[in-house]
C-alpha cells in the first residue's frame, strides 16, 4: 500500500517550494521539519493548546494571522504566503544572521525566555502584533490590554510571561507610530 500524495506549492520566508509531492495527512509541522529542514517551529503540545508550533500566513489582503502548525495539515498552505521564525532576522548571503528582528532583540534584552521552547511562537505572535500595531495604531491607554490578547494563547512552562510582555510593550513604545498621539 502507497501513501496518497498531492502536489504542494507555497512561499516560505520569501523562497518558493513547490511543487512538491506530500502526503495527504501531514501536518506542517512535519512538513516544515522533515521537507524544508525549518526546526524553529516547535511541537509542544500537539494539539493546538500552546502555541509554540505557530507559523505566521501573510494574507492578500495585507493582513497576517497565526496558524498552529501541529493540528493544521501541510495542504491548507498549499498557495499561500508563510514566514516561520527562522524569516525574521536578517541574514548574509551565507545564511548567517546578521541583524535580529526587533522583537527577536528586545526578547534577549528583556532575557523574556528560559528554557526557550516557547519562544518561537511567542516571536510570531509578537511580530504580528507589532506588524497590526503599525496598520492601526492603538491609544497608550490600550496597549497592556492589547499586548495580553496578542500573547494570552501561549504556553511558557518556564514562566516567562512578565518578561515576553515587558520586551513586547518596549518594541512598542520605542517604535514611533505605533501609538496614537495623546489628544490635548
Amino acid at each position: 500500500m502507497s501513501i496518497k500524495t498531492k502536489p504542494m506549492t507555497l512561499t516560505i520566508n520569501n523562497k518558493p517550494y513547490g511543487p512538491i509531492d506530500v502526503p495527504e495527512g501531514l501536518m506542517m509541522i512535519d512538513f516544515l521539519h522533515e521537507y524544508v529542514y525549518l526546526t524553529g517551529s516547535r511541537l509542544g503540545c500537539g494539539q493546538g493548546i500552546c502555541h509554540a508550533c505557530v507559523a505566521i500566513v501573510d494574507n492578500p489582503s495585507g493582513t497576517s494571522e497565526e496558524v498552529r502548525t501541529c493540528i493544521t495539515g501541510a495542504h491548507f498552505f498549499n498557495g499561500k504566503k508563510v514566514r516561520t521564525v527562522e524569516g525574521h532576522a536578517k541574514v548574509d548571503e551565507q545564511g548567517e544572521v546578521v541583524e535580529l528582528s526587533p522583537i527577536q532583540q528586545s526578547f534577549l534584552d528583556h532575557y523574556s525566555f528560559q528554557c526557550g521552547y516557547c519562544t518561537p511562537g511567542f516571536v510570531n505572535a509578537a511580530t504580528i502584533f507589532v506588524e497590526k500595531l503599525k496598520r492601526e495604531p492603538i491609544a497608550r491607554e490600550d496597549l497592556e490590554g492589547a499586548i495580553s490578547s496578542a500573547l494570552e494563547n501561549h504556553i511558557c512552562r518556564c514562566t516567562g510571561y512578565v518578561r515576553y510582555y515587558e520586551a513586547v510593550r518596549d518594541v512598542v513604545l520605542k517604535t514611533p507610530g505605533l501609538l496614537k498621539e495623546a489628544v490635548k
